[in-house]
Protein backbone atom coordinates (compact mmCIF):
# COMPACT_ATOMS: atom_id res chain seq x y z
CA UNK A 1 0.00 0.00 0.00
CA UNK A 2 1.10 3.33 -0.90
CA UNK A 3 2.01 5.91 1.78
CA UNK A 4 0.03 8.81 0.33
CA UNK A 5 -3.11 6.11 0.59
CA UNK A 6 -3.01 5.85 4.29
CA UNK A 7 -5.01 7.90 6.65
CA UNK A 8 -3.72 10.67 8.39
CA UNK A 9 -4.47 8.55 11.44
CA UNK A 10 -3.05 5.64 10.59
CA UNK A 11 0.32 7.42 9.66
CA UNK A 12 0.51 8.79 12.96
CA UNK A 13 -0.24 5.88 14.62
CA UNK A 14 2.82 4.00 12.70
CA UNK A 15 5.18 7.06 12.78
CA UNK A 16 4.72 6.45 16.86
CA UNK A 17 5.38 2.94 16.83
CA UNK A 18 8.19 3.31 14.63
CA UNK A 19 9.96 5.82 16.14
CA UNK A 20 9.73 3.52 19.47
CA UNK A 21 11.03 0.38 17.36
CA UNK A 22 14.37 2.21 16.00
CA UNK A 23 14.83 4.11 19.27
CA UNK A 24 14.60 0.69 20.99
CA UNK A 25 17.24 -0.82 18.36
CA UNK A 26 19.42 2.35 18.56
CA UNK A 27 19.63 1.40 22.29
CA UNK A 28 20.67 -2.23 22.32
CA UNK A 29 23.11 -0.98 19.28
CA UNK A 30 24.75 1.47 21.20
CA UNK A 31 24.72 -0.86 24.26
CA UNK A 32 26.08 -3.64 22.73
CA UNK A 33 28.81 -1.37 21.09
CA UNK A 34 29.57 -0.31 24.57
CA UNK A 35 29.80 -3.53 26.16
CA UNK A 36 32.29 -4.40 23.95
CA UNK A 37 34.34 -1.40 23.93
CA UNK A 38 34.46 -1.94 27.72
CA UNK A 39 35.07 -5.70 27.37
CA UNK A 40 38.31 -4.78 25.19
CA UNK A 41 39.20 -2.15 27.59
CA UNK A 42 39.14 -4.34 30.47
CA UNK A 43 41.39 -6.71 29.30
CA UNK A 44 43.66 -4.34 27.72
CA UNK A 45 44.05 -3.06 30.96
CA UNK A 46 43.91 -6.47 33.25
CA UNK A 47 47.25 -7.41 30.93
CA UNK A 48 49.12 -4.89 30.95
CA UNK A 49 48.68 -5.06 35.07
CA UNK A 50 49.70 -8.35 35.12
CA UNK A 51 52.65 -7.55 32.87
CA UNK A 52 53.88 -4.70 35.46
CA UNK A 53 53.55 -7.30 38.59
CA UNK A 54 55.47 -9.91 36.75
CA UNK A 55 58.13 -7.48 35.66
CA UNK A 56 58.41 -7.16 39.30
CA UNK A 57 58.56 -10.60 40.26
CA UNK A 58 61.00 -10.71 37.38
CA UNK A 59 62.90 -7.77 39.01
CA UNK A 60 63.21 -9.08 42.33
CA UNK A 61 64.77 -12.66 41.10
CA UNK A 62 67.29 -11.14 39.26
CA UNK A 63 68.70 -8.63 42.11
CA UNK A 64 68.30 -11.97 44.47
CA UNK A 65 70.67 -14.41 42.35
CA UNK A 66 73.72 -15.34 42.93
CA UNK A 67 73.62 -16.61 38.87
CA UNK A 68 75.91 -14.06 36.67
CA UNK A 69 73.09 -12.17 35.52
CA UNK A 70 73.18 -12.43 31.37
CA UNK A 71 71.20 -14.09 29.02
CA UNK A 72 73.09 -17.37 28.88
CA UNK A 73 72.31 -17.83 32.49
CA UNK A 74 68.58 -16.91 32.77
CA UNK A 75 67.02 -20.75 32.59
CA UNK A 76 68.89 -20.77 35.33
CA UNK A 77 67.80 -18.05 37.38
CA UNK A 78 64.29 -18.65 36.49
CA UNK A 79 64.83 -22.68 36.70
CA UNK A 80 61.79 -22.93 39.43
CA UNK A 81 60.88 -19.24 39.95
CA UNK A 82 59.27 -19.58 36.42
CA UNK A 83 56.82 -21.74 38.12
CA UNK A 84 55.84 -19.41 40.83
CA UNK A 85 55.40 -16.51 39.13
CA UNK A 86 53.06 -17.97 36.52
CA UNK A 87 51.19 -19.88 39.63
CA UNK A 88 50.90 -16.60 41.58
CA UNK A 89 49.50 -14.52 38.81
CA UNK A 90 47.52 -17.41 36.65
CA UNK A 91 49.06 -16.89 33.60
CA UNK A 92 51.64 -18.59 31.08
CA UNK A 93 55.33 -16.57 30.89
CA UNK A 94 57.79 -17.57 28.25
CA UNK A 95 61.48 -15.94 28.05
CA UNK A 96 63.15 -15.02 25.01
CA UNK A 97 66.43 -14.39 24.18
CA UNK A 98 67.21 -11.29 22.44
CA UNK A 99 67.35 -12.75 18.84
CA UNK A 100 63.49 -14.75 20.09
CA UNK A 101 64.78 -18.06 20.94
CA UNK A 102 62.96 -19.99 23.50
CA UNK A 103 65.21 -19.46 26.80
CA UNK A 104 62.42 -20.70 29.58
CA UNK A 105 58.65 -21.05 29.78
CA UNK A 106 56.66 -22.32 32.48
CA UNK A 107 54.93 -24.82 30.36
CA UNK A 108 56.88 -28.02 30.95
CA UNK A 109 56.32 -29.11 27.19
CA UNK A 110 56.14 -26.85 24.09
CA UNK A 111 54.12 -28.70 21.13
CA UNK A 112 52.94 -27.18 18.17
CA UNK A 113 49.16 -26.56 19.91
CA UNK A 114 50.32 -24.40 22.46
CA UNK A 115 50.17 -20.79 22.78
CA UNK A 116 54.18 -20.41 23.25
CA UNK A 117 56.45 -20.96 19.88
CA UNK A 118 60.34 -22.02 20.01
CA UNK A 119 60.94 -19.03 17.77
CA UNK A 120 59.40 -15.79 17.55
CA UNK A 121 59.00 -14.20 14.10
CA UNK A 122 60.81 -11.62 12.42
CA UNK A 123 57.79 -9.30 12.34
CA UNK A 124 57.34 -9.47 16.34
CA UNK A 125 61.56 -8.78 16.88
CA UNK A 126 61.05 -5.99 14.29
CA UNK A 127 58.08 -4.41 15.90
CA UNK A 128 59.34 -4.86 19.14
CA UNK A 129 62.21 -3.12 18.17
CA UNK A 130 60.82 -0.38 16.61
CA UNK A 131 58.24 0.81 19.47
CA UNK A 132 58.81 3.74 21.72
CA UNK A 133 57.51 1.47 24.79
CA UNK A 134 59.63 -1.53 23.77
CA UNK A 135 56.80 -3.08 24.15
CA UNK A 136 54.43 -5.21 21.41
CA UNK A 137 51.04 -6.51 21.75
CA UNK A 138 49.83 -9.44 19.13
CA UNK A 139 45.84 -10.57 18.85
CA UNK A 140 44.97 -14.02 17.24
CA UNK A 141 42.30 -15.89 17.48
CA UNK A 142 41.65 -19.89 17.30
CA UNK A 143 38.47 -20.45 15.85
CA UNK A 144 36.24 -18.61 18.34
CA UNK A 145 38.74 -18.00 20.73
CA UNK A 146 40.65 -14.78 21.19
CA UNK A 147 44.11 -14.25 23.16
CA UNK A 148 46.56 -11.34 23.40
CA UNK A 149 50.44 -11.63 23.57
CA UNK A 150 52.33 -9.20 24.87
CA UNK A 151 56.20 -8.94 24.28
CA UNK A 152 58.66 -6.44 26.36
CA UNK A 153 61.83 -6.46 27.51
CA UNK A 154 63.12 -7.79 30.79
CA UNK A 155 66.66 -5.79 32.05
CA UNK A 156 69.92 -6.02 34.13
CA UNK A 157 70.04 -3.62 37.24
CA UNK A 158 71.88 -1.14 34.81
CA UNK A 159 68.88 -1.80 32.28
CA UNK A 160 70.77 -3.72 29.67
CA UNK A 161 68.39 -6.54 27.61
CA UNK A 162 68.65 -10.03 28.90
CA UNK A 163 65.40 -11.06 27.40
CA UNK A 164 62.40 -10.94 26.14
CA UNK A 165 59.38 -11.24 28.27
CA UNK A 166 56.04 -13.06 25.88
CA UNK A 167 52.94 -13.07 28.29
CA UNK A 168 50.09 -15.03 26.60
CA UNK A 169 46.69 -14.09 27.97
CA UNK A 170 43.58 -15.76 27.46
CA UNK A 171 40.24 -13.18 26.73
CA UNK A 172 37.17 -15.32 29.24
CA UNK A 173 34.47 -13.47 27.54
CA UNK A 174 32.00 -15.45 29.43
CA UNK A 175 31.34 -13.34 32.42
CA UNK A 176 30.96 -10.35 30.06
CA UNK A 177 28.35 -12.08 27.40
CA UNK A 178 26.42 -13.45 30.38
CA UNK A 179 26.18 -9.94 31.70
CA UNK A 180 25.22 -8.25 28.16
CA UNK A 181 22.91 -10.96 27.60
CA UNK A 182 20.81 -10.81 30.53
CA UNK A 183 21.17 -6.67 30.31
CA UNK A 184 19.50 -7.27 26.87
CA UNK A 185 16.84 -9.62 28.23
CA UNK A 186 15.63 -7.10 30.30
CA UNK A 187 16.25 -4.29 28.15
CA UNK A 188 13.76 -6.24 25.64
CA UNK A 189 11.64 -6.79 28.30
CA UNK A 190 11.38 -3.07 29.51
CA UNK A 191 10.91 -1.87 25.12
CA UNK A 192 8.32 -4.68 24.91
CA UNK A 193 6.22 -2.75 27.90
CA UNK A 194 7.38 0.25 26.21
CA UNK A 195 6.14 -0.51 22.78
CA UNK A 196 2.38 -2.17 24.41
CA UNK A 197 1.87 1.69 26.38
CA UNK A 198 3.60 3.13 22.80
CA UNK A 199 0.56 1.33 21.08
CA UNK A 200 -1.84 2.35 23.05
CA UNK A 201 -1.13 6.01 23.63
CA UNK A 202 -0.22 6.28 19.53
CA UNK A 203 -3.86 4.89 19.12
CA UNK A 204 -6.02 7.50 21.56
CA UNK A 205 -3.45 10.37 20.39
CA UNK A 206 -4.30 9.89 16.29
CA UNK A 207 -7.76 9.04 17.42
CA UNK A 208 -7.91 12.61 19.61
CA UNK A 209 -6.18 14.20 16.72
CA UNK A 210 -8.25 12.97 13.90
CA UNK A 211 -11.42 12.87 15.42
CA UNK A 212 -11.77 16.75 14.80
CA UNK A 213 -10.61 16.51 11.27
CA UNK A 214 -12.83 13.88 10.78
CA UNK A 215 -15.81 16.49 12.39
CA UNK A 216 -14.38 18.96 9.55
CA UNK A 217 -14.11 16.53 7.05
CA UNK A 218 -17.73 15.28 7.60
CA UNK A 219 -19.13 19.29 7.82
CA UNK A 220 -17.53 19.54 4.00
CA UNK A 221 -18.72 16.56 2.59
CA UNK A 222 -22.32 17.26 3.48
CA UNK A 223 -21.97 20.94 2.21
CA UNK A 224 -24.17 22.09 -0.40
CA UNK A 225 -24.37 25.18 -2.47
CA UNK A 226 -28.41 24.97 -2.50
CA UNK A 227 -29.24 24.81 0.87
CA UNK A 228 -28.05 26.43 4.55
CA UNK A 229 -24.78 24.95 5.78
CA UNK A 230 -24.25 24.82 9.33
CA UNK A 231 -21.48 26.15 10.74
CA UNK A 232 -18.49 23.93 12.74
CA UNK A 233 -18.12 24.01 16.78
CA UNK A 234 -15.38 22.03 18.62
CA UNK A 235 -14.52 22.87 21.80
CA UNK A 236 -10.94 22.47 23.58
CA UNK A 237 -9.26 21.91 20.62
CA UNK A 238 -5.08 22.78 18.77
CA UNK A 239 -4.89 26.30 17.59
CA UNK A 240 -4.14 24.84 14.32
CA UNK A 241 -7.41 22.81 14.12
CA UNK A 242 -9.26 25.93 15.37
CA UNK A 243 -7.99 28.00 12.50
CA UNK A 244 -8.80 25.57 10.06
CA UNK A 245 -12.59 25.42 11.59
CA UNK A 246 -12.69 29.42 11.67
CA UNK A 247 -11.59 28.89 7.73
CA UNK A 248 -14.34 26.77 6.97
CA UNK A 249 -17.29 29.00 9.15
CA UNK A 250 -15.74 31.83 6.74
CA UNK A 251 -16.31 30.16 4.19
CA UNK A 252 -19.83 28.85 4.82
CA UNK A 253 -20.76 32.71 5.23
CA UNK A 254 -18.66 33.67 1.44
CA UNK A 255 -20.89 30.59 0.73
CA UNK A 256 -24.12 31.63 1.56
CA UNK A 257 -23.59 35.02 0.01
CA UNK A 258 -22.26 33.50 -3.04
CA UNK A 259 -25.03 31.18 -3.26
CA UNK A 260 -27.55 33.90 -3.27
CA UNK A 261 -26.07 35.91 -5.50
CA UNK A 262 -25.52 32.92 -8.14
CA UNK A 263 -29.15 32.28 -7.44
CA UNK A 264 -30.41 35.94 -8.60
CA UNK A 265 -28.13 35.47 -11.42
CA UNK A 266 -29.16 32.00 -12.59
CA UNK A 267 -33.09 33.28 -12.12
CA UNK A 268 -32.11 35.86 -14.82
CA UNK A 269 -29.66 34.14 -16.96
CA UNK A 270 -32.52 32.18 -17.29
CA UNK A 271 -35.13 34.19 -17.80
CA UNK A 272 -33.64 35.91 -20.88
CA UNK A 273 -32.22 32.42 -22.20
CA UNK A 274 -36.02 31.78 -22.39
CA UNK A 275 -37.09 35.37 -23.97
CA UNK A 276 -34.51 33.99 -26.88
CA UNK A 277 -36.09 30.97 -27.22
CA UNK A 278 -39.31 32.09 -27.56
CA UNK A 279 -38.37 34.98 -29.82
CA UNK A 280 -36.44 32.04 -32.11
CA UNK A 281 -39.47 29.94 -31.90
CA UNK A 282 -41.21 32.81 -33.03
CA UNK A 283 -39.24 33.81 -35.28
CA UNK A 284 -39.37 30.54 -36.86
CA UNK A 285 -43.17 30.07 -38.33
CA UNK A 286 -43.02 34.29 -39.43
CA UNK A 287 -40.64 33.29 -41.69
CA UNK A 288 -42.39 30.59 -43.53
CA UNK A 289 -45.70 32.85 -43.22
CA UNK A 290 -43.82 35.62 -44.58
CA UNK A 291 -42.28 33.37 -47.53
CA UNK A 292 -46.17 32.34 -48.36
CA UNK A 293 -47.74 35.33 -48.44
CA UNK A 294 -44.81 36.96 -50.73
CA UNK A 295 -44.97 33.41 -53.30
CA UNK A 296 -49.26 34.07 -52.62
CA UNK A 297 -48.49 37.83 -54.15
CA UNK A 298 -46.25 36.75 -57.50
CA UNK A 299 -48.36 34.00 -58.11
CA UNK A 300 -51.42 35.51 -57.60
CA UNK A 301 -54.03 35.63 -60.79
CA UNK A 302 -57.69 36.01 -60.40
CA UNK A 303 -57.75 34.04 -64.14
CA UNK A 304 -56.58 31.18 -62.65
CA UNK A 305 -58.78 27.97 -62.63
CA UNK A 306 -57.36 27.06 -59.63
CA UNK A 307 -57.38 29.76 -57.53
CA UNK A 308 -59.41 28.45 -55.10
CA UNK A 309 -57.27 25.77 -54.14
CA UNK A 310 -54.33 27.28 -54.12
CA UNK A 311 -56.00 30.20 -51.50
CA UNK A 312 -56.66 26.96 -49.93
CA UNK A 313 -53.33 25.97 -49.16
CA UNK A 314 -51.85 29.32 -48.51
CA UNK A 315 -54.42 29.56 -45.89
CA UNK A 316 -53.75 26.29 -44.12
CA UNK A 317 -50.17 26.73 -44.49
CA UNK A 318 -50.26 30.33 -42.29
CA UNK A 319 -52.88 29.41 -40.49
CA UNK A 320 -50.92 25.93 -39.12
CA UNK A 321 -47.92 28.28 -38.18
CA UNK A 322 -50.27 30.79 -36.51
CA UNK A 323 -51.10 27.72 -34.67
CA UNK A 324 -47.60 27.27 -33.99
CA UNK A 325 -47.18 30.66 -32.26
CA UNK A 326 -50.12 31.28 -30.37
CA UNK A 327 -49.23 27.23 -29.15
CA UNK A 328 -45.84 29.30 -27.88
CA UNK A 329 -47.41 32.18 -26.57
CA UNK A 330 -50.03 29.95 -24.69
CA UNK A 331 -46.65 27.96 -23.15
CA UNK A 332 -44.78 31.09 -21.92
CA UNK A 333 -47.81 32.73 -20.76
CA UNK A 334 -47.95 28.76 -18.20
CA UNK A 335 -44.40 29.53 -16.50
CA UNK A 336 -42.31 29.84 -20.00
CA UNK A 337 -42.97 26.24 -20.93
CA UNK A 338 -42.56 24.96 -24.65
CA UNK A 339 -45.86 23.29 -25.81
CA UNK A 340 -46.36 20.10 -24.69
CA UNK A 341 -45.90 16.79 -26.35
CA UNK A 342 -49.01 15.42 -28.03
CA UNK A 343 -47.53 12.10 -29.08
CA UNK A 344 -49.92 10.78 -32.63
CA UNK A 345 -49.03 7.94 -34.76
CA UNK A 346 -48.10 10.16 -37.74
CA UNK A 347 -46.92 9.44 -41.56
CA UNK A 348 -43.71 11.03 -41.49
CA UNK A 349 -43.33 11.21 -45.20
CA UNK A 350 -46.63 13.35 -45.27
CA UNK A 351 -45.60 15.45 -42.44
CA UNK A 352 -41.66 16.13 -44.01
CA UNK A 353 -43.73 17.05 -47.33
CA UNK A 354 -46.09 19.26 -45.38
CA UNK A 355 -42.83 21.13 -43.44
CA UNK A 356 -40.94 21.65 -46.60
CA UNK A 357 -44.49 23.18 -48.85
CA UNK A 358 -43.26 26.38 -46.66
CA UNK A 359 -40.27 26.69 -48.74
CA UNK A 360 -40.37 28.15 -52.48
CA UNK A 361 -36.85 27.40 -53.11
CA UNK A 362 -36.79 25.43 -56.25
CA UNK A 363 -33.18 23.77 -55.41
CA UNK A 364 -35.24 21.69 -52.30
CA UNK A 365 -35.63 18.28 -53.46
CA UNK A 366 -37.47 15.34 -51.27
CA UNK A 367 -37.42 11.60 -52.08
CA UNK A 368 -38.97 8.71 -50.41
CA UNK A 369 -38.52 4.95 -50.41
CA UNK A 370 -42.23 4.49 -49.32
CA UNK A 371 -45.53 6.73 -49.44
CA UNK A 372 -45.98 5.72 -45.61
CA UNK A 373 -44.02 5.39 -43.09
CA UNK A 374 -45.37 5.87 -39.43
CA UNK A 375 -43.83 6.58 -36.18
CA UNK A 376 -45.30 7.79 -32.90
CA UNK A 377 -44.56 11.69 -32.44
CA UNK A 378 -45.69 15.16 -32.01
CA UNK A 379 -46.78 17.11 -35.10
CA UNK A 380 -45.51 20.58 -34.59
CA UNK A 381 -42.55 19.37 -33.17
CA UNK A 382 -41.78 17.17 -36.28
CA UNK A 383 -42.38 20.22 -38.09
CA UNK A 384 -40.07 22.12 -36.48
CA UNK A 385 -37.05 19.65 -36.39
CA UNK A 386 -37.30 19.67 -40.07
CA UNK A 387 -37.95 23.12 -41.24
CA UNK A 388 -35.22 24.53 -38.67
CA UNK A 389 -32.74 22.11 -40.08
CA UNK A 390 -33.54 22.89 -43.87
CA UNK A 391 -33.78 26.32 -43.02
CA UNK A 392 -30.02 25.66 -41.46
CA UNK A 393 -29.07 24.51 -45.24
CA UNK A 394 -30.69 27.49 -47.02
CA UNK A 395 -28.89 29.54 -45.09
CA UNK A 396 -25.74 27.45 -45.20
CA UNK A 397 -25.43 28.20 -49.23
CA UNK A 398 -23.46 31.23 -50.31
CA UNK A 399 -26.25 33.30 -52.10
CA UNK A 400 -23.83 33.76 -55.19
CA UNK A 401 -23.23 30.08 -55.53
CA UNK A 402 -24.62 28.51 -58.99
CA UNK A 403 -26.49 24.61 -58.95
CA UNK A 404 -27.78 24.82 -55.40
CA UNK A 405 -29.05 22.11 -54.11
CA UNK A 406 -31.09 20.80 -51.28
CA UNK A 407 -32.09 16.86 -50.37
CA UNK A 408 -34.62 16.04 -47.87
CA UNK A 409 -34.97 12.42 -47.86
CA UNK A 410 -36.92 9.80 -45.37
CA UNK A 411 -36.67 6.18 -45.21
CA UNK A 412 -37.07 3.21 -43.09
CA UNK A 413 -33.77 0.89 -41.19
CA UNK A 414 -35.82 -1.79 -39.75
CA UNK A 415 -37.76 -0.30 -36.43
CA UNK A 416 -36.48 3.25 -37.33
CA UNK A 417 -37.09 6.05 -39.45
CA UNK A 418 -34.22 7.79 -41.19
CA UNK A 419 -34.68 11.58 -42.09
CA UNK A 420 -31.59 13.35 -43.42
CA UNK A 421 -30.84 16.84 -44.93
CA UNK A 422 -28.45 17.01 -47.63
CA UNK A 423 -26.99 20.85 -48.75
CA UNK A 424 -23.84 21.36 -50.79
CA UNK A 425 -22.42 24.26 -49.11
CA UNK A 426 -19.21 24.71 -47.66
CA UNK A 427 -19.35 22.48 -44.93
CA UNK A 428 -18.61 22.79 -41.32
CA UNK A 429 -15.19 24.00 -39.77
CA UNK A 430 -13.25 21.31 -37.71
CA UNK A 431 -13.19 24.36 -34.93
CA UNK A 432 -16.94 24.32 -35.31
CA UNK A 433 -17.65 20.49 -35.30
CA UNK A 434 -17.79 20.03 -31.51
CA UNK A 435 -20.15 23.09 -30.62
CA UNK A 436 -22.32 22.85 -33.39
CA UNK A 437 -24.97 21.94 -31.17
CA UNK A 438 -24.42 23.87 -28.20
CA UNK A 439 -27.04 26.75 -27.44
CA UNK A 440 -26.66 30.36 -28.35
CA UNK A 441 -23.62 29.10 -30.95
CA UNK A 442 -23.85 30.46 -34.54
CA UNK A 443 -21.94 31.25 -37.18
CA UNK A 444 -24.28 33.72 -39.08
CA UNK A 445 -24.61 37.63 -38.22
CA UNK A 446 -27.95 37.27 -37.27
CA UNK A 447 -29.98 34.73 -34.95
CA UNK A 448 -29.76 33.63 -31.39
CA UNK A 449 -28.09 30.05 -32.16
CA UNK A 450 -31.15 28.19 -30.45
CA UNK A 451 -32.20 25.89 -33.53
CA UNK A 452 -30.04 22.96 -33.87
CA UNK A 453 -29.91 22.71 -29.74
CA UNK A 454 -33.75 23.11 -29.63
CA UNK A 455 -33.83 20.63 -32.53
CA UNK A 456 -31.19 17.91 -30.33
CA UNK A 457 -33.08 18.07 -27.65
CA UNK A 458 -36.63 17.57 -29.22
CA UNK A 459 -34.80 14.40 -31.18
CA UNK A 460 -33.54 13.31 -27.76
CA UNK A 461 -36.57 13.31 -26.31
CA UNK A 462 -38.13 10.75 -28.74
CA UNK A 463 -35.21 8.32 -27.87
CA UNK A 464 -33.73 9.25 -31.30
CA UNK A 465 -30.39 10.68 -32.57
CA UNK A 466 -29.18 13.36 -34.87
CA UNK A 467 -25.45 13.29 -36.29
CA UNK A 468 -23.49 15.27 -39.39
CA UNK A 469 -21.18 14.49 -41.77
CA UNK A 470 -19.71 17.43 -43.08
CA UNK A 471 -17.09 17.68 -46.21
CA UNK A 472 -15.10 21.07 -47.01
CA UNK A 473 -16.84 22.65 -50.32
CA UNK A 474 -19.03 19.64 -50.54
CA UNK A 475 -21.32 20.36 -47.84
CA UNK A 476 -23.12 19.17 -44.90
CA UNK A 477 -26.01 16.22 -44.00
CA UNK A 478 -27.59 15.93 -41.01
CA UNK A 479 -28.85 12.51 -40.45
CA UNK A 480 -32.43 12.28 -37.87
CA UNK A 481 -33.08 9.02 -37.05
CA UNK A 482 -36.39 8.32 -34.92
CA UNK A 483 -37.96 4.60 -33.69
CA UNK A 484 -41.16 3.74 -35.31
CA UNK A 485 -44.24 1.61 -35.32
CA UNK A 486 -43.09 -1.93 -35.00
CA UNK A 487 -45.92 -3.61 -36.67
CA UNK A 488 -45.59 -1.25 -39.73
Amino acid sequence: MKLKKLSFRLRIFLAMILLVLLASVLIAAVTIYQYQEETREYHQERLNRKEKAIKRNIDFVIRETTYEVTTEKIPLIFKEKIYEIADVHNLQVNLYDLDGGLLISSKASISPDTTATKCLGANILNSLSQTAERRFVEKNFEGDVAFQSSYSYITDQKFKPLAILNLPYLEEDDFFSNELNEFLKRLTLAYLFMLIVAIILAYLLSKYITKSLKAISEKMKATRLERRNEKIEIQSTSEEIENLVQAYNSMIDELEESAVKLATSEREQAWREMAKQVAHEIKNPLTPMRLSVQSFQRKFNVNDPSIDKKVDEYSKTLIQQIDTMSSIASAFSNFAKMPAQKNELLNVVEITKLALDIFSEDYIHFTSEKETIKAKLDRTQLIRVITNLVKNGTQAIPEDQENKAILVAVSQVENQVIITISDNGPGISEENKTKIFEPKFTTKSSGMGLGLAMVKNIVETYQGSITFTTEKDKGTTFKVVFPTEKNN
